[in-house]
């Protein structure tokens, strides 16, 4: 299988972005696969918008060229939809359906409905995966597991470079005490992520 992967994450701060690019960088380290990762573009603190890129495999540069990425993981609706730019076609667009406006639409700009930013996506000739984290993170009892939930959904994309095991074996590693709960999270991101895929075939 190619290990060659470019994966662009974004969201807003607070989502716990920086822990699952940490996890997903780590656990490919220890896989022995390179990684390569660009900084977080934007303000990390909670609210301000997030961009990482990182690529998994054979680069010497973290930075990704548009419509060269092989996935997008965003843990916002809006944010996946504008940073769209760096997809090409049949990119795999992972996001969460929850939105968490950025500071712009607090100040009473109009929020776009995430069933209308998933139409969009699939027009634009991607493969997007609207996926509802609350919900699965509650079915798994781990209320703040949004994160692995989507991580677990990332998972679930065709040709992805890190194994599933490698993932939990850190998950676990990373919280001793609720590794139960997020690896359940973790699980039923998959889960929903791979009946997609299945579909698609």
């Amino acid at each position: 299988m190619n290990k060659n992967f470019q994966l662009v994450i974004s969201g807003v701060g607070g989502q716990g972005i920086l822990t699952v690019a940490d996890i997903l960088g780590t656990s490919a380290i220890n896989e022995g696969i390179n990684v390569v990762m660009s900084e977080v573009h934007g303000m990390s603190q909670r609210g301000g918008v997030v961009i990482s890129e990182m690529k998994i495999g054979d680069f010497l540069s973290p930075l990704i060229a548009d419509s060269s990425a092989d996935a997008i993981l965003s843990f916002e609706p809006v944010e996946a939809y504008r940073i769209l730019n760096k997809a090409r076609r049949n990119t795999f667009v992972v996001f969460n359906l929850k939105p968490t406006p950025p500071p712009g639409t607090l100040a009473g700009d109009s929020y776009p409905d995430p069933a209308v930013l998933l139409e969009y996506m699939k027009r634009a000739g991607v493969n997007a995966i609207g996926v509802p984290a609350l919900e699965l993170a509650c079915k798994a009892d781990n209320l703040r597991g949004e994160n692995m939930v989507m991580l677990g959904a990332l998972s679930a994309v065709p040709n992805f470079p890190v194994s599933s095991a490698a993932l939990e074996s850190l998950i676990a590693a990373k919280f001793p005490k609720a590794k139960k709960n997020n690896i359940a999270a973790f699980n039923e991101g998959r889960i929903f992520a791979e009946s997609y895929v299945n579909n698609l075939q």
